[in-house]
């Protein structure tokens, strides 16, 4: 996930620090918060607080820094997003119950349920086991990294492309 890690330097390697991290740092925002612009904002933030903590102490690994800080920011500002669209009262919250699913849709849902299990075993084995770990049983990614002798970076590659097959397949088996 982060690019190759920089030294700790002063300012004057910061732009570099920065031209080198902006356009990954973007995309892994992107794909957890899925704006560009909201991805663009928090990327802003991000590189404020990383230059920041760079003055105030030397930062052994600044890439990790910045995307754990990127994270950070994009799953609070996710959280504070959910929470502004939750109705307050008790009559807006019954307005949005959906009435009890007909026939169909629990027979369209199994279906997706079925094509969904079929797209998860469908997976090559590493991508697989990550994917379970982390969706099914809740482990952090240190968690997944320690339990299967790989890297963090190996965790995140195996999630990521098991997420990207999965959307091919269940988008090929809608058609």
């Amino acid at each position: 996930m982060p690019p190759d890690e920089h030294s700790s330097e002063p300012a004057s390697g910061f732009g570099s620090f920065y031209q080198v991290t902006l356009s990954p740092l973007r995309r892994y925002l992107a794909t957890i918060l899925g704006s560009g612009h909201e991805a663009q904002d928090i990327a802003h933030d991000a590189y404020m607080k990383t230059y920041r903590a760079m003055h105030l102490r030397p930062i052994a690994k600044p890439g990790a820094f910045l995307f754990t800080t990127a994270r950070h920011l994009a799953l609070s500002y996710r959280i504070r997003r959910v929470n502004r669209m939750q109705p307050s009262e008790a009559s807006a919250i019954e307005a949005r119950i959906p009435p009890a699913p007909n026939t169909a849709d629990l027979v369209m849902a199994r279906q997706e349920s079925s094509a969904l299990q079929e797209a998860i075993l469908a997976l090559p084995a590493g991508c697989r086991e990550v994917l379970v770990l982390r969706n099914f049983e809740e482990l952090s990614h240190q968690q997944i990294a320690e339990k299967l002798g790989i890297s963090c970076s190996g965790v995140e590659k195996h999630l990521s492309r098991a997420l990207r097959l999965l959307r091919e397949q269940m988008r090929d088996s809608r058609k």
